[in-house]
């Protein structure tokens, strides 16, 4: 059994996590249930910040809060001093709505709507990050029915694949995001957001994929990002005040996964963004990271109760929980894996190995195939591990199944931060025929 962060086994023999006995979670608050340990996602914030001080650079680290936002979790970001990378109108709203500082947030998107960039400009809120001709366009206009000014990044793909499943990259040549590096399509956005006298140009952005294990791919994007910018300062007088080299850093799902520590991929991100600018006589921009996944993932686990089980004689034994993908959807969506133990017995041997099933009706709501476990029976807990990114976040009501309540535990204590959905909550938007 892998231990992350204050995971351990109490004095009862029960799963525990902030000090708090995991059948006493589920008892008190219910199944399906997302725990959440803070003090891990406090040391994981600590240790990327603290990797840029002890290199006395000036950079921001902003939680990327796509993969899991509540006002509970923004506030946490804020006592951190994390800065913020929204993505929707919904994300920026409960930003505000936190009491996050608006200097300190950036938003994202390729899409954003008229009405979310109003609210972005309404809030002055610190960065937009531009991703397309469109939203130049668009921005512009509302800055001039809004005499506003705004801060700018120009998003760039800069060509790099990084080694991941294919539906989470986002940096190579052909994706969605952002402005081509190679095409000419970044020189074209970069002269018309500088002709705009409203738009503080701050520099670029980039974002290469997720649960990325490995340097590599990083320090090539700084490096074909920075070999455009002494390009452009030749040719445009253009400097960047900031380079955001974005997030994806990797965290452990099962024993298949190797990840280095926060601060290796750091400090390896200034060397080389270091080793650059000297190279091409350039000013040291302010270095900006977005960590989602490598702050919360690993941090949060879900509590199920094992209900029905069926044995396919010769084939398998499938154990059915009372959740699945609706608070669970990557599974189903990209295989993603995970590793799992009964919390009311979790060094119990392993006698049998059982695939998990959701409740849903759906042939592919599968949790986990082929996991070893002790003989379970109906009413012990299931605690899957590293839920803590796009698992609430991905939640819906397939099958108008409510979503789960979540909980925050630290130092002993738990703390309800989003109470579970009830059958009332399903309906209420809902309108009679007549």
């Amino acid at each position: 059994m892998y231990f992350y962060g204050t995971t351990g086994v109490n004095k009862q023999g029960h799963l525990e996590i902030g000090g708090v006995d995991s059948l006493e979670l589920a008892k008190n608050f219910g199944t399906p249930l997302y725990v959440y340990d803070v003090s891990l996602i406090r040391e994981r914030a600590s240790g990327f910040k603290q990797a840029f001080a002890e290199q006395n650079v000036k950079a921001q680290v902003a939680y990327a809060s796509k993969a899991f936002s509540t006002v509970a979790m923004v506030q946490l970001a804020e006592e951190e001093g994390l800065s913020l990378d929204v993505v929707s109108g919904g994300e920026l709203y409960t930003a505000l709505a936190a009491g996050f500082p608006a200097e300190r947030i950036h938003f994202h998107g390729n899409n954003k709507s008229r009405e979310e960039l109003e609210m972005a400009l309404a809030n002055q809120i610190g960065c937009i990050v531009i991703d397309n001709f469109y939203e130049i366009e668009l921005l512009k206009t509302i800055c001039l029915e809004k005499s506003a000014k705004v801060n700018v990044l120009l998003r760039v793909t800069p060509g790099i694949e990084a080694h991941t499943h294919d539906y989470i990259l986002t940096g190579q040549e052909d994706s969605k995001f952002g402005f081509d590096l190679q095409n000419g399509q970044a020189e074209k956005a970069l002269a018309a957001v500088m002709a705009f006298e409203s738009f503080d140009v701050l520099g670029l952005h980039c974002h290469i994929g997720s649960q990325i294990f490995e340097t590599t791919g990083f320090l090539l994007a700084a490096r074909k990002i920075v070999e455009k910018l002494a390009e452009w300062k030749a040719k445009v007088a253009f400097e960047a005040k900031v380079l955001n080299l974005g997030g994806g850093f990797g965290i452990r799902y099962t024993k298949e996964d190797e990840p280095i520590p926060p601060s290796q991929y750091v400090s390896a991100i200034i060397k080389e963004v270091k080793h650059l600018i000297e190279q091409y006589s350039l000013e040291m921009p302010e270095i900006w990271i977005e960590p989602g996944r490598s702050l919360v993932g690993d941090a949060g686990m879900t509590l199920y109760k094992i209900g029905s089980s069926k044995d396919v004689p010769n084939v398998r034994k499938y154990l059915a929980v009372d959740g699945g993908m609706s608070d669970n959807i990557r599974p189903a969506l990209y295989q993603a894996k995970y590793e799992a133990v009964l919390a009311n017995k979790p060094l119990a041997q392993n006698t049998e190995t059982v695939s998990i099933a959701g409740k849903c009706c759906e042939s592919g709501d599968m949790l986990i195939w082929d996991l070893p476990l002790p003989r379970a029976e109906e009413d012990d807990i299931l605690a899957v591990f590293c839920t803590g990114a796009y698992g609430y976040s991905m939640a819906n009501n397939y099958n108008r199944i409510p979503r789960p309540a979540v909980v925050f535990v630290e130092n002993g204590n738990a703390t309800l931060v989003v109470e579970r959905e009830t059958y009332e909550d399903l309906i209420k938007h809902d309108l009679p025929l007549k």
